[in-house]
């Protein structure tokens, strides 16, 4: 694991809302400051979160920092990043308010504790961490500093989830008693560079692809009552066939086929399975998310996805209805790191909040924890389900 040094003397930032009058227009208008974010890690999904923060006016980019530094150099380029720095001066830096944290899992929890030490806010990639025990040592720093906790999977924001969310809250199919939530595949030894992490502790298809799948049931239904998980290793020897590393065997040291019933305080039960040991499974691959009510049925789109399409079947039609979309289309990673930066600035919560990134972490453990103990697993923490987003306002403009 990469060591990032000691921490810096970073100060506390500034929640209050600083507001300057624009002279860009004729009519007189009032602009929020815009917040202004480092970004530690500079693999691939950076450039994700680099190009869609260009759509958010209350997102400045300061700087980028990584322990490889040409990988840091190329970011700053490619996307006109004005600094390029190591992760200390990053930290120490008392201009950078929030440090957006994408360096790999097993780092998360570590960057997340340095920046909330320096008294920054910190936004990171999912999962919040690879156990309940880091969750909750970021999630009690940030309390003891002040500080906010946000955290990956923003996809719930898009106009898919968020039509959904609306379908559910308006009764539409009636109150929702069954669910099924399938990822399946057969992993990514296929296709990816370097796929060895998936395969050992943290990765797997649930923390990998579960993060997902969670954060939107717990945004559709809300706090999970109970769960009952089955974990096991399927494959357990895989041969890379991707380049540049063809013919690696991968010894698989984390469940990679995962399956539970899940129980949620509104009512609802249902089963949800993650899966890298499994061939052309019987899901509709935009619509893996299905919710039956009382009266009727809903598709819910890729969670890993923002924009497709919701389908709806009421008690008697005879076939499933497209839904409108009921929530701005075209945002992509970023848009919980901006929905952030507008509540830090005006004091209301953020909707990729630390308690709702923790629920989510403790569910994924909880599945090995019932699935090892052969008994249901309870969660513990509070937690409220995140608002809906404003559908009224502009596209790039999250609140009035």
């Amino acid at each position: 694991m990469p060591v990032w040094g000691e921490n810096g003397s970073g100060i506390g930032c500034v929640i209050e809302p600083r507001l300057y009058k624009s002279t860009n227009h004729s009519a007189l208008e009032i602009m929020i400051d815009p917040l202004r974010i480092g970004v530690i890690g500079c693999g691939a999904i950076s450039g994700a979160y680099l190009a869609a923060a260009k759509k958010f006016p209350i997102l400045r980019i300061l700087a980028v920092a990584d322990i490889n530094g040409a990988a840091a150099e190329a970011k700053a380029n490619e996307f006109n990043v004005s600094r390029v720095c190591s992760v200390c001066e990053l930290l120490a830096d008392p201009s950078v308010e929030l440090v957006l944290n994408l360096t790999v899992p097993g780092a998360h929890a570590s960057i997340a504790l340095d920046a909330i030490a320096a008294g920054k806010h910190t936004y990171s990639e999912k999962p919040l961490g690879v156990s309940r025990d880091e969750g909750r040592k970021i999630l009690r720093a940030a309390t003891e500093k002040g500080v906010r906790v946000g955290c990956a999977p923003d996809t719930f924001l898009g106009a898919g989830m968020q039509t959904a969310r609306k379908i559910i809250d308006d009764g539409v199919i009636g109150r929702p008693v069954a669910f099924t939530a399938f990822m399946m595949n057969r992993g990514h030894e296929t296709w990816h560079p370097n796929p060895d992490f998936y395969y050992q502790p943290g990765g797997g298809p649930m923390f990998d692809m579960g993060p997902y799948y969670l954060t939107a049931l717990l945004f559709l239904l809300g706090p999970i009552r109970r769960i009952q998980g089955m974990a096991s290793i399927a494959v357990p020897r895989r041969t890379i066939t991707s380049q540049p590393r063809a013919g690696t065997a991968i010894t698989v040291r984390t469940p990679d086929h995962v399956v539970g019933n899940v129980e949620f305080v509104g009512g609802a039960v249902g089963t949800l399975i993650q899966s890298f040991a499994t061939w052309h499974p019987a899901v509709d691959e935009k619509q893996p998310i299905e919710i039956f009510g009382t009266d009727g049925a809903m598709r819910a789109p890729d969670p890993n996805r923002f924009d497709l399409p919701v389908s709806i079947r009421l008690a008697h039609d005879p076939a499933w209805q497209e839904a409108p979309h009921a929530f701005v289309q075209g945002y992509d990673r970023s848009v919980g790191l901006a929905d952030m930066a507008y509540a830090i600035r005006s004091g209301r919560k953020h909707r990729c909040n630390g308690e709702l990134a923790f629920a989510a972490l403790d569910a994924m453990q909880g599945f090995f924890d019932s699935s090892a103990g052969g008994h249901d697993y309870r969660p513990a923490a509070p937690f409220e389900r995140p608002a809906p987003m404003p559908a009224h306002l502009p596209f790039g403009t999250l609140d009035s």
